[in-house]
């Protein structure tokens, strides 16, 4: 059956593939893009793969272009985009992860609760929330965008049980490391304020951590998983993929029961 689908952050990356990929399968798709120029390039892209995508400016910050997500109608909304920056936290400067935490959780949850309101008027609706394997996986230098993610994955599991009674569902989706650019990105961001000579940190130690670069996953895999996930009735409230990501969260939960200090 199909269903209206309102996903923001779909100008790259996951968010973009997996729009076209839902509109490819038949349902209607909001895709919100941050800036102007990811209109034309999404449009020019889902008519290049046969989709049919109604594509709007939405930066999730911003409280006007909010507004559009209580003014559409629709069976279920994705929480997806976000921002990262990696870093050692403890010298990090804490304006940037303010700002991470503006975007990933302050603006992400204003965004669900407009989805609530509406789903909860209607009796029905699904929120999905775009989390990671950093929301429950903390790796050294990505802590800053990886305590964002705990937070989704807090406020999603409360705004589950919260909307139970009213026939809303909510659930994660935790993708692994894939090769989207998202990821290289969020280690070069570091370079606009570490400087080797003065930050204490050892730049050794954090390019230890960016080989995770050199083993990122295929990213249509994770796109056909967002799919099947998105548009199913039902399913698990957590959806971490791959196999592997999925392994390491349960193995770093009861790592963190065992660990010493």
């Amino acid at each position: 059956m199909s269903k209206t689908i309102f996903i923001t952050g779909a100008g790259t990356g996951l968010g973009k593939g997996t729009a076209i990929g839902l509109a490819k399968k038949g349902h209607r798709v909001i895709a919100a893009v941050e800036i102007m120029a990811q209109i034309t390039s999404l449009r020019e892209e889902a008519e290049a793969a046969g989709a049919d995508l109604e594509v709007i400016k939405l930066d999730i910050t911003n409280k006007r272009d909010q507004q559009l997500i209580a003014d559409y109608d629709y069976d279920i909304f994705v929480a997806n985009a976000a921002i990262g920056e990696g870093g050692p936290i403890a010298e990090i400067p804490v304006e940037r992860v303010r700002e991470i935490y503006e975007t990933n959780v302050f603006s992400t949850l204003e965004n669900a609760q407009i989805a609530a309101k509406k789903f909860v008027d209607k009796k029905q609706g699904k929120i999905i929330f775009l989390s990671s394997i950093a929301g429950v996986v903390a790796m050294p230098y990505l802590a800053a965008y990886a305590s964002t993610k705990h937070a989704i994955e807090a406020i999603a599991k409360a705004m589950k049980a919260e909307l139970e009674e009213f026939n809303v569902q909510v659930a994660t989706i935790n993708p692994g490391p894939y090769e989207t650019g998202f990821n290289d990105r969020m280690f070069e961001e570091k370079w606009k304020w570490y400087d080797p000579e003065k930050n204490f940190t050892p730049e050794k130690s954090i390019s230890s951590m960016e080989q995770m670069l050199d083993s990122q996953f295929d990213p249509d895999d994770m796109i056909n998983k967002m799919v099947e996930v998105i548009e199913a009735d039902h399913h698990a409230f957590r959806t971490a993929h791959p196999q592997d990501a999925e392994d390491q969260m349960k193995q770093e939960e009861q790592q963190n029961w065992d660990a010493r200090i």
